[in-house]
């Protein structure tokens, strides 16, 4: 209450609060405008930079999976079956390999989501970028390419075609990451650590890899999984007819390779076909980076109706694949028959 005889204004009062406000606004303000600059510069990520360190990242997973392989010493074990009874194995080189592409990509920018196909508690602070950007993505591709952190997901594959790497099939063997812009694969790098040899694009700025010259549909040279060879052969059959060449392969990424050109010392260890073709459930940690480097390069990989598949979300695909560059897609689809991975 106000003494005896003194009576204040309210718009007196008014006024000292707004002057009070403007005063704290004032001696604030740039301490908080520069916190917030900082914190939408922290969640601003560089796609260039993306791209350097799955490059990396798949690199440095290749030589533990190599290293494992070499010395011998997988300790496989299943984690668990597919939906067509086949056993899903971990092997030493799988969680080598997690280890260090998760811990790399994870410290490089803390946050994106980054959905790997193993899961380990082992956190690795010292897993650093060497801020190394290879010479070829320098050269084809210009920096600044900024996106908001929240809009990125990030699949991995430590290690593809496990099965085949134990039965020491290594030149199925792959290391992938790809980088999904909300649900799209935008970044796809596949990396063979047999013999060292990176594929990697990014969609609507360049690439290391291209089309062969010439594909054939007529009938096509079709790539399928060597783990259900039987059901998907007289699929591809009922397809293409019987004439159709029909090759088994493991790993998706070896798949995706076998429909590209790829570099004249690498084409001796690749298989070569027209059409990938896959019937039942994948992961997209699987796929994605294959889808990334085939839409760079005017190709498609879409589900067995044709849709596009969103690389965000649960990590399984239901519809099964058709993958496809140089060709005509839509025609490929329309000579499939009728399939629901679901009910098989």
């Amino acid at each position: 209450m106000a003494p005896m005889g003194i009576r204040l204004s309210p718009l007196g009062v008014a006024v000292f609060c707004l002057l009070g406000i403007a005063v704290i606004y004032h001696l604030y303000a740039g301490v908080i405008s520069s916190r917030l600059t900082a914190f939408r510069e922290r969640r601003k990520v560089d796609l260039r930079d993306l791209l350097a360190v799955s490059v990396e990242a798949a690199v440095l997973g290749g030589r533990e999976v190599k290293k494992v392989r070499d010395e011998n010493n997988l300790k496989e074990r299943s984690k668990g079956k597919t939906k067509e009874g086949a056993s899903e194995l971990l092997t030493l080189g799988d969680l080598e390999s997690h280890r260090k592409m998760y811990n790399l990509i994870r410290n490089t920018f803390p946050d994106i989501m980054v959905n790997s196909e193993e899961h380990d508690n082992m956190v690795d602070k010292a897993a650093t970028w060497s801020r190394d950007i290879p010479a070829d993505i320098l050269d084809k591709i210009e920096g600044g390419k900024d996106v908001p952190a929240e809009s990125i997901t990030v699949w991995i594959d430590p290690l593809d075609a496990t099965q085949e790497y134990t039965e020491n099939l290594v030149k199925y063997v792959t290391t992938m990451v790809c980088v999904a812009l909300d649900g799209k694969p935008v970044i796809g790098v596949i990396h063979q650590p047999f013999t060292e040899f990176t594929a990697w694009a990014f969609v609507g700025q360049g690439s290391n890899m291209r089309p062969r010259s010439s594909y054939s549909v007529s009938p096509p040279s079709v790539i399928v999984s060597r783990s259900h060879s039987g059901k998907v052969k007289n699929y591809i059959h009922d397809a293409f007819g019987n004439s159709t060449t029909i090759t088994e392969a493991g790993g998706a990424g070896y798949k995706v390779l076998s429909l590209l050109d790829m570099p004249a010392h690498e084409m001796g260890s690749i298989d070569q076909a027209d059409v990938y073709v896959h019937i039942t459930f994948i992961k997209k940690w699987d796929i994605c980076a294959g889808a990334a480097l085939l839409n760079a390069l005017g190709g498609h990989m879409t589900t067995l109706k044709g849709q596009d598949i969103d690389y965000s979300g649960p990590p399984l695909n239901k519809g099964g694949l058709v993958a496809s560059v140089g060709v005509d897609h839509k025609a490929i689809l329309e000579r499939l028959p009728n399939w629901d991975p679901e009910k098989h």
